[in-house]
C-alpha cells in the first residue's frame, strides 16, 4: 500500500515583541489617561449631585419667599441646565478635550437663536419680569395692552384674560410690560364718579338735595370716605353735577348702574330737566309784493 502525505498548517509563532510592544502602548496610555479619565468620572458623578442639592435648595428659598410656581419651576429648570452645561465643559477639559471652540460654537448658535426669535423672548422676558414683580395675579381685573378682563392664567410668554362678555384674549407678556397696566383689584375700595347735566332753569339747590338723597338712601355706599356732591362744570347748555361715592369694589358697577337709573327717575320725579342736544328750525315766509 502507498502511504499518502499529509501536510500540516504551520503556525505563526507570536512575536513576543510585538506583544511586548503593544502591552507596554497600553501601559503608557492606561497611566496617562486613567487618572485624568477617573478624575472627570468622579468629578461628574460629585457634580450632578451637588447640582441636584444645589436645585433643591434653591426651590425650596423660591417656595418659601412666595414665587409663583410658574417661575419658580422655569428658573430652577434653567439653573440646573445652566449648571450641568459648565460642569459637563469643566469635564472635557480634565481629559484634554479643547473646549475654546466648543463654546465659541455654542455662542454663535445662541446668537442666531436670539436673532430669530427676538419677539419670543421678549415675550418671555416680559413674562419674567411680571411673575416676578406681580403688578397682577390671577383673578384681578385689569386693563392692558389695549384690552381689559379678568386675568385666568400667567404664562412665560403670555396672559389669558376673560372679558366680561366671556370672550377669551391671549396677551403677548412683551406688550402688557412694556405699556401702562392698571389693576382695578388691588384696593379695597373704588370710588364712583357720575356726572348729572341739568338745566340752566333748574333747581340747582334742588337738584343737589335730590342727589344726595339716593346716595344717603344707598347702604353700599361707605360713609367714610364722605361722599362728595360739586358743580363741576358749567357747559354750553347745562350745568354738570358730579357725584363722588366710595363703595367696596365688588359693588361698584351695581352701585354705578342703579344711580345713573335713579337720579334719572327722581330728577322726572321733582321735575328738573337733564338738557340733551337739540336744533330748533325757525320758517320765515316771505310778504308776497
Amino acid at each position: 500500500m502507498e502511504e499518502t502525505a499529509v501536510e500540516l498548517p504551520q503556525m505563526e509563532i507570536p512575536n513576543i515583541e510585538q506583544a511586548n510592544e503593544y502591552a507596554g502602548l497600553m501601559m503608557e496610555m492606561a497611566l496617562t489617561y486613567g487618572p485624568p479619565l477617573a478624575l472627570a468620572l468622579v468629578t461628574l458623578f460629585v457634580g450632578l449631585w451637588v447640582i441636584g442639592a444645589v436645585c433643591r435648595g434653591v426651590d425650596a428659598g423660591f417656595e418659601r419667599s412666595g414665587m409663583e410656581t410658574t417661575l419658580r419651576s422655569f428658573l430652577n429648570s434653567m439653573i440646573s441646565i445652566g449648571l450641568k452645561v459648565l460642569l459637563v465643559i469643566s469635564v472635557a477639559s480634565m481629559v484634554g478635550i479643547e473646549t475654546t471652540s466648543f463654546i465659541a460654537v455654542l455662542g454663535a448658535a445662541g446668537l442666531a437663536v436670539g436673532l430669530a426669535l427676538q419677539g419670543s423672548l421678549a415675550n418671555f422676558a416680559g413674562g419674567v419680569l411680571i411673575l416676578i414683580f406681580r403688578p397682577y395675579k390671577v383673578g384681578d381685573f385689569i386693563d392692558a395692552a389695549g384690552v381689559a378682563g379678568v386675568v385666568k392664567r400667567i404664562e412665560i410668554f403670555s396672559t389669558v384674560l376673560t372679558t366680561p362678555d366671556n370672550k377669551t384674549i391671549i396677551v403677548p407678556n412683551g406688550a402688557v410690560s412694556n405699556g401702562a397696566i392698571t389693576n382695578f383689584s388691588t384696593q379695597d375700595t373704588r370710588r364712583v364718579d357720575i356726572v348729572f347735566g341739568i338745566g340752566y332753569d333748574d333747581d340747582l339747590k334742588k337738584a343737589k338735595q335730590v342727589l344726595s338723597d339716593l346716595i344717603e338712601a344707598d347702604e353700599r355706599i361707605l360713609k367714610d370716605p364722605e361722599p362728595q356732591i360739586v358743580i363741576s362744570n358749567l357747559g354750553d347748555s347745562s350745568v354738570d353735577i358730579t357725584t363722588r361715592s366710595w363703595v367696596n369694589a365688588a359693588d361698584y358697577w351695581g352701585v354705578y348702574f342703579d344711580l345713573v337709573e335713579n337720579g334719572k327717575l327722581a330728577f322726572d320725579d321733582n321735575g328738573i330737566s337733564i338738557p340733551f342736544p337739540q336744533t330748533d328750525v325757525h320758517l320765515y315766509q316771505e310778504k308776497s309784493a
